[in-house]
């Protein structure tokens, strides 16, 4: 827990948006255990190494999410803009799940809003995510 809210004052203090796992992912269980100067060195190796991993990760997902908003004007369906809107937002959708809820205001029928999620990964800007024939995950 310590390690994601010290994480989430180095997105504020840098003025992030967001907050990215970085010295939640890159310190070990024993470099918490050091104390003094050996703490500060290993949390400065924590960030080098997180970064190095997370900026690979966060350019493709920029790239993916400016194609996907690029994409809009190419979907014809009704809700396309809000479903494109939701699929930015979280990590993971379920189309019968999230597209077809009325709260959402999207409203697609369940095969509809497949349908919908079958042609976004045709055109390569959302992947399905388990790999399954039934309840499957859409995402960018």
């Amino acid at each position: 827990m310590a390690l994601i809210l010290a994480d989430a004052v180095l997105a504020q203090s840098l003025g992030w948006a967001y907050v990215l796992p970085l010295l939640a992912v890159g310190l070990k269980s024993r470099d918490l255990r050091m104390r003094g100067g050996d703490l500060q060195l290993a949390c400065h190796r924590a960030l080098v190494s997180s970064i190095g991993a997370t900026l690979p990760i966060t350019s493709d997902l920029t790239r993916r999410a400016a194609y996907l908003q690029a994409v809009v004007p190419k979907l014809r369906a009704k809700g396309a803009g809000d479903a494109v809107a939701l699929f930015l937002s979280k990590d993971a959708l379920s189309p019968s799940i999230a597209l077809s809820d009325p709260v959402a205001g999207i409203g697609m029928s369940d095969r509809a809003a497949r349908r919908f999620c079958d042609r976004l990964v045709d055109l390569g800007v959302v992947r399905e995510l388990t790999g399954r024939d039934t309840f499957r995950l859409y995402g960018v």
